[in-house]
């Protein structure tokens, strides 16, 4: 099945416009994949097929939204749920889920914890779980592209409770005070793990933290794909033009638990949960679409199946590829490789063939 484009690259806008129908559509097929993706994720984790996954369910139009309005140039720090950013950047499907299996065509040759991925070519970090540690690596790299006069931004991806780490305080500051050209994006999901937003601070928004910094802050409704397009836009327009970052705090809520590792029966209610997904940015955007005469309900049913149809595939492949070979620890750590590190391998290589070790 040929793989719809639907990157940025692929779908030329006016800075000046909303996004146009065509380009609506395209992103609602981005927000499928990423559910899609999403619910076979948890189940994958649930069966022991893969380690661990960090759910973005009620996030795919914050998400979407966002990484639509950036160029492929500009740089993304994400946290550890960007999944439909990565799917907007270009990112294959089938490099995300060989990272999840850690397999031999995983780029980081197993490295990395699942959903802890990174594509230098796509211009988008490897993620980290340490909160906050991005803001701060984003800010750095704005600021060199401003010493270069790349017109480029930066924009770093993190969650409500990470506004109360310090890097938020050292990231945000620094960038108010040299201007740099980036932008904060908060999902104010309303939940950091276990504790409530309404624990997390006093602040009436978190958007008006930005005050302090002395820089923008926006509040967004995060369920709104066009509403965040178009805040994003700006704030990238504001910093190509030197009037410095923005804080964006997008709105959303965390329909799923904050990993495969927390049960959030725990601490909030059904009738909480239920009165979000009455809200599912999915379904409103479907609905949308199809106010609109934009889309029929025969098109979103193939969007689904295609959806479907793809992961099934990647995963597929993805579990036929051999597990990374033991010998690559020795790989990437010097340009070229010193007598014993050489010596290390030869052993290691040894001691498969005899079956001592097993890979």
């Amino acid at each position: 099945m040929a793989e719809a484009s639907t990157t940025p690259e692929a779908s030329p806008r006016t800075p000046a416009e909303d996004l146009s129908p065509d380009q609506l559509r395209a992103a609602y097929r981005l927000m499928v994949l990423a559910r899609s993706v999403d619910e076979r994720c948890l189940a994958l984790q649930r069966q022991g097929r893969i380690g661990f996954y960090a759910p973005l369910q009620g996030q795919e139009a914050a998400q979407v939204g966002c990484a639509w309005a950036l160029r492929p140039e500009d740089w993304i720090f994400p946290a550890y749920r960007e999944i439909a950013v990565a799917l907007v950047r270009g990112v294959p499907l089938q490099a995300i889920i060989d990272q999840f299996y850690g397999n031999a065509e995983d780029e980081v040759k197993g490295r990395q914890m699942p959903n802890h991925f990174g594509y230098r070519q796509f211009r988008f970090v490897t993620a980290s779980s340490p909160v906050g540690t991005q803001i701060t690596q984003a800010v750095g790299t704005a600021m060199a592209a401003k010493m270069r006069k790349e017109p480029i931004v930066t924009i770093s991806f993190f969650g409500d409770g990470t506004t109360s780490s310090n890097d938020f305080h050292a990231g945000l500051n620094f960038a108010g005070v040299f201007q740099a050209p980036s932008i904060f994006f908060i999902q104010n999901n309303q939940w950091a793990i276990s504790l409530p937003r309404e624990r997390q601070t006093r602040s009436a928004t978190l958007a008006e933290k930005a005050q302090a910094y002395g820089i923008a802050g926006v509040v967004v409704d995060g369920m709104d794909l066009s509403a965040v397009y178009r805040v994003v836009r700006e704030a990238r327009e504001r910093a190509l033009s030197g009037g410095g970052p923005t804080l964006i705090e997008a709105q959303v809520y965390r329909l799923g638990p904050h990993s495969t590792s927390d049960d959030p029966k725990r601490y909030r209610t059904e009738a909480e949960l239920a009165e979000w997904k009455g809200r599912d940015p999915i379904a409103r955007m479907k609905q949308q679409l199809l106010s609109s005469g934009d889309l029929t309900e025969a098109q979103d049913q193939e969007y689904w199946g295609e959806a479907r149809e793809q992961l099934a595939s990647v995963i597929k492949h993805a579990e036929s590829v051999p597990p990374v070979a033991p010998s690559t620890l020795f790989e990437d750590l010097f340009a070229r490789p010193t007598p014993a590190l050489e010596e290390q391998r030869a052993e290691l290589e040894r001691l498969l063939s005899e079956g001592v070790v097993k890979p």
